[in-house]
């Protein structure tokens, strides 16, 4: 372990000079510790000034860092007796180190989960525990899902590596439902470096997904409708839903002259077109511009600090959509209870707040007008009922 105590030394490891950033924090000492290199000091501006004037220094040496206070010690005797600031500034690694095994395991399982689900679309009539292979009727629906997810998130991965920022591979969710999944997330584990990174993190997934969901729908509407068999109308254990489409999925069948409904109540459009909704759906949501939501993402770099007003209200709006579904329009409990559900994991996101970057300048003109064109799409992602139950 390496340690100094004046101004004159070598930094430990590999870190930067104190000398570098000798105007805004004044070092009394600093260590290296199994990878971590600690500054010990006194901060000679705001905290926010400080990291942006020290962030560069260590990034360009290849560490995160943050100002924080540690508990300070008596040498001789270990007792803690009091708290210091410290520059704590730990390895960055941009690149996937070994095999993630985890997001391996969660891909496989999302994948049978999915393939489960598409099985039940194309009413695949065969056991799935009888005959594994039977799952692999529902693979035009699985393909699709998995494909408008993925290529969302992938969308946030490519464009943390191109900013530098780290980032790890999507974790998808499996739930065994009627869509199979329940998303997929990445781990933002970077700092931002300014606006510009987060924007173009925050918008790179909701514009790349929307180019899949709108490619999946397209083909999906082309492909032959699928009919309820007598069996499953018969069915005393099954289940109707009804999916109502956002205004966009409207706009791809009347621009390619294909209808959404059928005059035969059991045929419905090929479940490639729900893998679509889907994409649709998750986009809309991922778009609220509250907390490390996308939409928050690319609201905080479009407003600043502003966007914490934003998105104080919308947890209000969700609860009052929710009002509005049951009282005015008499809407089903399904369709009620996902905005109240939203709406408290909106108040949970926004008390965490949003990503900040290290620099804080304003965004550009150009990225502002992508931002505000991407919540309009947003915006045509969007249905008030999105899906009910059919008693």
């Amino acid at each position: 372990m390496a340690e100094f105590g004046s101004l004159g030394d070598e930094p430990p490891g590999d870190g930067p000079p104190a000398a570098a950033f000798d105007a805004v924090f004044d070092v009394k000492r600093a260590r290296a510790d199994d990878g971590r290199l600690l500054y010990y000091g006194e901060p000679l501006a705001p905290p926010e000034d400080v990291e942006r004037r020290v962030w560069p220094l260590f990034r360009e040496a290849g560490y995160e860092v943050r100002l924080t206070t540690v508990p300070e010690r008596d040498p001789l005797t270990g007792v803690q007796t009091g708290n210091e600031h410290a520059l704590v500034a730990e390895p960055r690694s941009i690149g996937v180190n070994g095999i993630p095994w985890t997001n391996v395991v969660l891909a496989v399982l999302t994948v049978l989960t999915t393939l489960w689900a598409g099985t039940q679309w194309y009413y695949v009539q065969v056991d799935p525990l009888a005959n594994p292979l039977s799952l692999l009727g529902g693979w035009p629906f699985a393909v699709a899902v998995l494909g408008v997810l993925g290529i969302h998130e992938f969308g946030h991965y490519v464009m943390s590596r191109y900013h530098g920022v780290q980032a790890s591979l999507p974790y998808f969710i499996p739930i065994p439902s009627f869509i199979g999944t329940m998303g997929a997330v990445i781990r933002m584990r970077g700092r931002m470096p300014d606006r510009r990174a987060l924007f173009d993190i925050g918008v790179a997934g909701p514009l790349a997904g929307l180019v899949a969901a709108v490619g999946v729908t397209t083909i999906g509407l082309s492909l032959d409708p699928v009919t309820t068999p007598q069996w499953v109308m018969n069915s005393p254990g099954a289940i109707e839903f009804d999916f109502n489409y956002p205004l966009l999925v409207h706009f791809i069948a009347d621009a390619i002259g294909q209808p959404l409904e059928y005059a035969d109540p059991r045929t419905s459009v090929n479940p490639v077109v729900l893998a679509g909704w889907i994409g649709m759906f998750f986009t809309f949501m991922n778009l609220l511009p509250v907390g490390q939501l996308d939409g928050g993402h690319i609201l905080r770099a479009m407003l600043g600090r502003r966007q914490e007003t934003i998105a104080a209200a919308v947890p209000a709006l969700l609860f009052a959509l929710a009002a509005y579904l049951y009282y005015v329009l008499g809407s089903s409990f399904n369709a009620v209870f996902l905005w109240v559900f939203w709406g408290v994991f909106a108040i949970g996101i926004a008390y965490a707040g949003p990503a900040t970057p290290v620099d804080d300048n304003s965004l550009d003109a150009k990225r502002i007008a992508v931002g505000i064109g991407t919540l309009v799409l947003g915006v045509l992602c969007f249905t008030p009922v999105p899906i009910e139950l059919v008693t």
